[in-house]
This record gives structure tokens, sequence and C-alpha cells, in this order.
């Protein structure tokens, strides 16, 4: 039989996220990790030690300007995104970009427009979305398992200590609670019902240093469909998602980490689907990685399951959440 091509890939960043996506990389089939780039020599050639990477890079635009690159992740905090991931654009690379991808509606469609000009890939990085117990519940939603869907309730939340020098509770790098952990429940939603809501209540904790420190969203979808959803960086939350229909319920335990779901249908007895991905050794950062390498391998310049349409719409609404609480950022 023969094997798939691997992607080679370049992680542009050395933070947390950016280890944990390199350790994934190692088990994904059709990617593998070939080049770092970080600020400074001395980081990159630390991060390449680590994961046994083949090229250390002591700066963004030698990553992107290396002739065998063919992806980058960009894994830097969301603030840098729009000058990061042009740099990888202009190298003529594809991007998987870690979510959020820019910080507001008006970046985003910048990069859009770059990436299309070129005709390069570029995806959000909602990694939960390719879970394979996230995939299982769109079999289920598509199969009409559960009937009409009318509630959808997510959360993600953690409590961090007091430290308000901290990159979550700093404006300047988009700290707080809706771009970090509200995102999630936010694309859950979209996942489920689609971005656009006809009508958005909202409500924030701002707290001392000027970012949202948890929120509550309601949002209507029209003809009795909402989403109820919640997210906190300074209050921890179950994690929880459910999703209600006429016929029964799906649950989601820890969604963003999900690996299970379980079906509820009315006057039967539940279905679980699990994975073993943990007993792997496997994150599930892996799962993304491959959806851009099988886009790359068949030619598409976007993914079906996070297109950038509902990136860029899941953005504006962010926008509009914010507005409503009267929070912009200081370099906006």
């Amino acid at each position: 039989m023969a094997t798939t091509r691997k992607i080679k890939w370049g992680i542009l960043g050395t933070g947390g996220i950016a280890k944990k996506f390199a350790a994934d990389l190692a088990h994904a089939e059709n990617g593998e990790l070939f080049a770092v780039g970080s600020r400074t020599t001395e980081s990159a050639k630390a991060f390449a030690d680590e994961f046994s990477i083949p090229h250390a890079l002591g700066s963004y635009e030698e990553l992107a300007n290396h002739p065998e690159v063919e992806a980058i992740y960009v894994a830097t905090p969301h603030p840098y995104h729009k000058e990061n991931v042009l740099t990888a654009l202009n190298g003529g690379k594809a991007v998987l970009c870690e979510k959020p991808m820019t910080v507001n509606a008006g970046e985003l469609e910048e990069l859009i427009t770059t990436a299309k000009e070129k005709n390069l890939f570029l995806m959000e990085a909602m990694w939960s979305r390719y879970l394979p117990a996230l995939v299982k519940v769109r079999e289920w939603l598509a199969d009409n398992k559960i009937g009409d869907i009318k509630i959808v309730k997510a959360e993600f939340g953690f409590r961090i200590g007091w430290e308000p020098e901290s990159r979550l509770l700093d404006p300047a790098l988009g700290g707080g609670a809706l771009l970090d952990a509200g995102i999630y429940p936010v694309s859950f939603a979209s996942m489920v019902f689609g971005p656009n809501p006809e009508r958005i209540w909202t409500t924030a904790h701002i707290g001392e240093t000027g970012v949202d420190e948890h929120f509550s969203i309601l949002l209507d979808y029209g003809n009795g469909k909402t989403a109820s959803l919640h997210g906190g960086v300074r209050l921890g939350l179950p994690n929880d998602a459910f999703i209600h229909g006429t016929n029964g319920y799906i649950h989601i335990p820890q969604f963003l980490f999900a690996d299970q779901a379980t079906l509820h249908i009315n006057g039967e007895e539940p279905v679980t689907f699990s994975d073993s991905r943990g007993e792997q050794g496997i994150s599930g950062y892996k799962f993304e990685a491959e959806e851009v390498g099988r886009a790359l391998l068949e030619g598409k310049k976007e993914s079906s399951v996070m297109t950038l349409d509902e990136s860029l719409a899941i953005m504006k609404l962010l926008d509009k959440v914010r507005a409503d609480w009267g929070l912009t950022y200081p370099f906006e």
C-alpha cells in the first residue's frame, strides 16, 4: 500500500501551546515537524532539541522563507497573530493559526484577503472541532438523532491566581475571558446553529485590570433556538456542553478536551462514544494538523469543517459582544 506523503511543518513560536502541538504532531499520519522559528536562535535550538526537529531558525522570517517548509502553525499570543500570519503568507506558506485568529474582525478580513490573493491555505486552529467525539456529535446531529435542536449550553472557565501582570489579565495583550476561553463555547454554538444569531444578550464582569474576568452570552437564532454560553479566567466552571433537541439530548463532558460524548434519545438507553487517544499519549492537536494535511494534499485552500467565513462571522460576533461591554484593547 502507498503511504501518505507527509506535509513538512514549521512552528512559529516556542511557548506552551507550541509544545503541545509539537508533541502531538509526532502522531500525525500526514505531517512531520520539520522546522521551528523563534525570535532568538537559542530559543529555537532548545525547542528543536526537545522535540528532535531538524531545523532551528532564529527568526520568524527565516521560517517563513525556508524553501522546504510547507505549512506553518502560528503559536504566538493572539495580539501578534496578524503580523505573524502575514509573515508566513508572504513567505508562500499554508497557515494554521492558533485561536482566535486575530483580536477583531478587521484584522481577520485582512488575513483572509491576503490568503486568497496569494492562493494559500489558511485556517483557524479550533482544535476541538476535530476531536473524534465532536466528529461523532456532528454525525448524530446530521442523522437527526435528537430531533429539532432547540437549546445549546456550553461553558469554559478556569480560575487563575491574582496576577495582574499576566497575559490573561493584561488588556495590552488582549487578555480577558472572551478571546482566550469564551471563543470555545461561542464556536461550539456556531458548530450547531451557525455563526449568525438574530439577537444577542450579554453581561460581563470587568475586573481591576480592565479585562473581562467572566461573562455570559445568550444567543437567539429564531424559531425557539437559543444558546446559553459562559466563560471565565477567574472563575472555574464544569466546562461541559449540552445540545437539547425535541427527541433527546447530547452531553459532552469537558467539551473542549472531549474524549467522550453521550447520546440520550427519549425512551432509549444512552449511547456513549469514547476515544482512547489518552492511552496513546495524544492530546488531540494532531487531528487539526491532519485536517490541514488532507486539505493541502487535495489542493484545497480552506477547511470545510472550520471555514474562513465562519471564523470571520464568529469574530464579528465577538466584536459585537465587546462593543456591548464597552471593552476595547489599547492597541485597537
